[in-house]
C-alpha cells in the first residue's frame, strides 16, 4: 500500500481539481492524508490500474471512529452509531475509465469489506453545489441517482464544513458537505 500512495495522492488532485470538487491541493498534503488513513482502523484502499499497470482510480474506507470529531459529530447528532459505521472515504476515477463498471465494483469491494467486518451501515460525504454554479459544466451529471440506485440515502439533516482552496496558494474556502448512508 506505501508504495502506492504517490500514484493516489497524485489522482486524487487530478480527479477532485475538477467540478464538483474544484479542489487545489498539494502532493504533500495528499500523501500526509493517504497515510494517515491506510492506519485508520479496517483501512481499505482499492485500486482500477489500465492496461499498463497505471494507477486510473482508487476508493477509500476505514472505520469512522479514527476521523475528525467535526466530520463525525452530524453523524452522532443523526443519532447513527459510529462504531458500527464504515466509512467511504472517496472514489476518484479518471474520466477515460468511467461508465465502465468501475464505480460498482469500488462500492462492492467496500461493502463486503465493511461486512466481512461487522460493520452495519456504510456512509459517505458528498460536497453540495449551487445548480447555477459558474464553474459547472454543461455535461456535468450529479452522482445522486447512482448512489440512490446502490441503496443509499442523504441523511436528513446532517451536514459538515470543510475546507480547502479551489484555486494554487489561494484562500481555503468553507464547503457544505452532505452525508449519504445504507444499512446493510
Amino acid at each position: 500500500m506505501e508504495q502506492a500512495l504517490p500514484a493516489l495522492a497524485r489522482l486524487r488532485i487530478e480527479v477532485f481539481r475538477a467540478y464538483p470538487y474544484l479542489y487545489a491541493g498539494s502532493e504533500g498534503y495528499e500523501l500526509d492524508y493517504l497515510h494517515t488513513f491506510s492506519q485508520a482502523p479496517d483501512a481499505l484502499i482499492v485500486t482500477a490500474e489500465n492496461e499498463a499497470g497505471e494507477i486510473v482510480g482508487c476508493a477509500t474506507g476505514s472505520a469512522l471512529t479514527g476521523h475528525h470529531v467535526e466530520f463525525a459529530e452530524p453523524l452522532v447528532d443523526a443519532g447513527i452509531d459510529l462504531a458500527t459505521t464504515f466509512y467511504f472515504g472517496e472514489s476518484v476515477l479518471l474520466p477515460a475509465y468511467r461508465g465502465h463498471g468501475i464505480g460498482h465494483a469500488f462500492f462492492d469491494m467496500r461493502e463486503a469489506h465493511a461486512l466481512a467486518h461487522g460493520y452495519k451501515r456504510a456512509c459517505f460525504c458528498a460536497v453540495e453545489r449551487a445548480t447555477d454554479h459558474p464553474l459547472r459544466p454543461d455535461e456535468y451529471s450529479p452522482l445522486d441517482s447512482f448512489w440512490t440506485a446502490r441503496g443509499y440515502s442523504r441523511l436528513a439533516g446532517a451536514v459538515s464544513h470543510f475546507d480547502w482552496p479551489e484555486t494554487p496558494e489561494g484562500p481555503k474556502i468553507v464547503h457544505r458537505m452532505h452525508y449519504w448512508t445504507r444499512s446493510f
